[in-house]
């Protein structure tokens, strides 16, 4: 579905998926070839991401894998604040960047001191009860991700009842909330690898047509994950033809932003299935 997202106060309209470059400036992300942490790393990185096509900067200082490091709030301010006013300076401010946090205080600090324009926070509040007030008083997007537990835990043994009635309760309650909080940007996220075995992601992707109930915008974020290096016996390095084969997938079902490493990759997934569906009703 085309969707539209409040970008810096104004209305933006998003006729077909578009795709999330991700930014690590961060020196333990799972996958080796994002972690960006110099000046001409973190310009390079930006400038591949546009010129390959990407809509959206996302812009992480934690890393979320599984049994990464704790990284204090002072320490995550300081590598966004870097990275954000090196951009600016080179890129102006007209590029959209979501800021990877769950940190309300680092949150108010991307939008308010360097123009970011959405929240993308794995806990879906649950990390910082502040985070739902702190979204709302700044009129920003809000990415909700569902995770069972947190970064430190959430693979040690992930067990659900029933996956789908979990993560579906989740979101309604979190979306309900927020939608009272006066949020009405709001853009789900399944969590794909975030407290889940390998059964349960392929689960969600099987099902991820069910998301359209909320009638909200859907981000997928499987670049490079286990969930397919796991089951192809290979490595996160290997992973990109797996990526794609499931970017494409999740288009089909429906996502509308793919967070992805590979940008030109994703980029001719969007613009294939896009094609394939433009033919759909043509004989």
């Amino acid at each position: 579905m085309s969707f539209r997202l409040n970008i810096k106060g104004e209305l933006t309209s998003f006729d077909t998926p578009v795709v999330m470059g991700i930014l690590n400036v961060t020196p333990d992300s799972f996958f080796a070839g994002s972690r960006k942490n110099t000046e001409e790393e973190i310009i390079l990185r930006v400038r591949q991401i546009l010129d390959e096509g990407g809509k959206i900067v996302d812009v992480g200082a934690y890393s979320s894998r599984p049994g990464a490091d704790d990284v204090s709030p002072e320490e995550e301010m300081k590598r966004l604040a870097f990275a954000l006013g090196l951009l600016n300076r080179e890129f102006g401010t007209d590029i959209i960047y979501s800021i990877d946090t769950f940190r309300a205080d680092v949150a108010r600090m991307c939008v308010e001191e360097y123009g970011a324009a959405i929240i993308n926070d794995i806990s879906g509040g649950e990390m910082d009860s502040r985070m739902f007030d702190t979204v709302a008083d700044m009129n920003v997007p809000y990415i909700l991700m569902h995770m069972k537990g947190t970064p430190a835990n959430m693979q040690l043994n992930p067990v659900y009842e029933d996956l789908f009635g979990e993560v579906f309760r989740y979101m309604s309650e979190k979306v309900e909330t927020l939608k009272l909080k006066g949020v009405n940007d709001i853009v789900l996220d399944p969590g794909f690898g975030f407290g889940k075995t390998l059964d349960d992601n392929y689960r969600l992707m099987a099902h991820m047509e069910e998301f359209s109930v909320f009638g909200l915008p859907l981000l997928v974020g499987i670049s490079r994950k286990t969930m397919i290096y796991r089951l192809l016996g290979t490595s996160a390095d290997e992973a990109l033809n797996g990526t794609s084969v499931l970017n494409t997938i999740s288009l089909m079902k429906g996502a509308d932003i793919l967070r992805v490493h590979d940008v030109r990759e994703a980029v001719e997934c969007v613009r294939i299935v896009e094609k394939l569906k433009s033919q759909t009703n043509v004989h």
